[in-house]
């Protein structure tokens, strides 16, 4: 069956469901399903190997976010199949970001879902650590020989530099996509969505992924961080200059492993150019802190 007939014949449906493509998904297909109960996001995706994606740890990290209240409810779940509340609001850009009570409110989200989904939890979850997700990506992409494979041995050397910064952390659950897609905003409140990369790793991973995705400022980025952790150590700023550099570079290889396995009409080589130009300046600005 297509993706479009798994979601209309789901059991769950009250009445005649009707579906609409939702635009946007870069690893699964989406569709609003509405039936005389309510409206309903499916997502459709199998387990990607090759972007550690478990759909098990998803659907656990789904269930716990939302017991959590940063995410909407799971209503439903099967193999390949995810259905969801429909969160009736605006999907945010980076943009948004810029307001400095949109900023707040995110931050304040993050460390909720840091703090409180350890609490609901259950089952197996996965550890998610950016530098081994980089070293798997790069010798993916070497022995696929794509067509930026010259560059990652320097990327590869700079990302050793970045962990040997980083050193000890403290360990939390992370959401670890922070895109601007991934919030939704209901006219009250900000929510959190799709989970699919989520696992137990470093604070400061979402931290910078998050900056370097809405293109925080200096001055921003330092407000963010005294919201987060109170107090900033002195040697925190570059501890997460690392960590936002790492993952700015994780977005760019993540889109060349994308470019070679993904089927989605997306323009993948594109996203990955962008990408490296974030990382680019993430690691200038990581070379300059003190």
């Amino acid at each position: 069956m297509s993706p479009e007939q798994i979601a209309l014949s789901l059991p769950i449906w009250h009445g005649t469901p009707h579906l609409s493509v939702l635009s946007g998904g870069i690893t699964n297909v989406n569709f609003r399903v509405t039936d005389d109960s309510g409206d309903y996001v499916v997502r459709i995706g199998d387990d990607i190997p090759v972007h550690h994606i478990s759909r098990a740890g998803e659907l656990a990290a789904s269930v716990a976010a939302h017991a959590a209240g940063v995410s909407p409810a799971v209503i439903h779940h099967a193999p390949r199949v995810l259905v969801i509340e429909f969160v009736h609001g605006r999907t945010m850009t980076p943009a948004d970001f810029q307001d400095a009570q949109m900023r707040h409110q995110a931050v304040d989200l993050i460390a909720r879902a840091h703090r409180d989904i350890p609490q609901h939890l259950r089952g197996g979850a996965q550890a998610f650590w950016v530098f081994h997700v980089l070293r798997d990506y790069a010798a993916r992409l070497l022995a696929e020989d794509h067509t930026r494979a010259a560059d990652l041995p320097a990327l590869m050397q700079q990302a050793h530099i970045l962990e040997r910064t980083l050193g000890p952390i403290d360990i939390v659950f992370g959401h670890n996509d922070l895109l601007a897609g991934n919030f939704i905003h209901d006219g009250a409140r900000l929510w959190l969505i799709d989970w699919d990369y989520a696992g137990w790793g470093s604070p400061l991973f979402d931290l910078g992924g998050f900056a370097a995705n809405m293109g925080l400022t200096g001055a921003q980025e330092t407000a963010m961080l005294s919201q987060y952790f109170g107090t900033i150590p002195a040697d925190l700023p570059r501890r997460y200059g690392a960590m936002k550099a790492a993952a700015a570079l994780r977005e760019a290889l993540w889109a060349m492993v994308s470019q070679h396995h993904s089927a989605l009409d997306f323009d993948y080589a594109a996203y990955a150019g962008t990408c490296l130009d974030t990382y680019n300046a993430a690691y200038s600005q990581f070379q300059r802190t003190p």
